[in-house]
């Protein structure tokens, strides 16, 4: 199948999902098109079944900000037909699903009928699409979309409820691919960070305020009280500075560190004991995924999708957001000598449910039943 892929080329957990799917696709033999304004983060092998087309964005006098929804949907039907794509898939609602509407309909006046598939992803429903200025279209965009996903069951209820939705929305969730997210040999590390022995406590995320970074911190700095423990912190973002300055307030920046961006988190991830991940809103919780292919153990919030994944008691535990006494009770139970061994064998078993190889058909399923869906409706009409 010739598959086109719109998707935000960053470390966002859309954009990673999108390149990964892509990424698998092609290794299954489809043709697979990426579409998009620069070259996804992820997309970082050579296959000949994958291909990026770039956005152009032109600036001018005129426009105040680069119209990239027109650019967009012209890029589609230019890929479209050009390459004979059979099928678009979409990742997050705005502004792709729009866009893809729009080329879907200059389409249709070469007499393409190209399907459009729109996986939501979290954010775009949860925060931006219930912005009144953005609603009208993100709705529109849903309900005129061929096929639509959702990466949790959670995140289905939550657009059905808070928009005006008639469309049939298929849970697929998150996936991880488990031959690059497992546990790594990589003592020298763990003795570099730890060298007496300490727990190493992990948190990955963009560093937004949804994330509660510094429910991380403060759960970290209880936790060292009682046991001696280390805090590795991956990610940067508009949070990052408030979260250094928090350190410094607690006395606790010589047990925490600060990584940045970095691309082989499953490098750090292989060192680690427990996972922190107390966010506001998180319709699936990837990196907590990611953790727990590692064998990382997940303290999370009970928030949106993660109690889809994260079972209480078993992968670790779930909390109320904000409660950071409960978080440190829990990881403190988790990190017992007595208890942790069974929460990581729990965690791997767990994110093996999650194994690309059992997702990617999932969607290929769904690919073809929208497939079949049109055709049959073309045949009618």
């Amino acid at each position: 199948m010739k598959i086109g892929i719109v998707c935000y080329p960053t470390f966002g957990g859309s954009g990673v999902v999108a390149t990964e799917l892509g990424k698998a696709l092609a290794k299954n033999g489809h043709k697979v098109h990426f579409i998009t304004y620069s070259q996804p983060t992820r997309l970082d092998f050579f296959n000949e079944n994958l291909f990026y087309h770039e956005v152009d964005l032109r600036s001018y006098p005129l426009f105040q900000y680069p119209p990239y929804e027109l650019a967009l949907a012209s890029k589609m039907v230019d890929v479209v037909k050009h390459e004979g794509l059979e099928l678009l898939h979409v990742h997050y609602a705005i502004p792709h699903a729009s866009a893809a509407y729009m080329a879907k309909q200059i389409l249709k006046e070469t007499n393409i009928n190209i399907p459009v598939i729109t996986t939501l992803h979290g954010t775009d429903i949860t925060l931006v699409g219930k912005d009144p200025s953005y609603e009208p279209v993100v709705t529109f965009s849903i309900n005129k979309s061929d096929g639509v996903t959702a990466v949790s069951e959670d995140l289905r209820k939550d657009t059905l409820e808070h928009f005006d939705i008639y469309k049939h929305i298929e849970v697929i969730p998150n996936f991880i691919d488990l031959d690059r997210f497992k546990k790594q040999k990589k003592d020298h590390f763990k003795t570099a960070i730890c060298p007496h022995g300490e727990k190493l406590l992990a948190h990955t995320s963009n560093f937004r305020k949804v994330k509660r970074v510094e429910d991380v911190i403060h759960v970290f700095n209880n936790v060292r009280k009682k046991i001696p423990a280390k805090l590795l912190l991956v990610g940067d973002g508009p949070e990052r500075i408030k979260m250094e300055k928090l350190c410094r307030e607690l006395g606790t920046c010589d047990d925490i560190r600060f990584l940045g961006k970095l691309e082989a988190v499953e490098e750090v991830l292989s060192v680690c004991d427990l996972f922190l991940m107390p966010s506001e809103k998180e319709s699936f919780g990837l990196a907590a995924l990611e953790a727990m292919a590692c064998e990382v153990p997940v303290i999370s919030s009970n928030a949106g999708g993660l109690p889809e994944l994260n079972i209480d008691n078993l992968t670790g535990f779930t909390c109320n957001v904000g409660d950071v006494k409960d978080m440190t009770e829990k990881a403190l139970f988790v990190l017992a000598d007595e208890n942790i061994q069974r929460f990581k064998d729990a965690a791997l078993a767990r994110a093996k449910e999650f194994d690309i190889t059992n997702i990617l058909p999932m969607y290929e399923r769904f690919y073809q039943k929208i497939k079949d869906t049109q055709e049959q409706e073309k045949i009618k009409n």
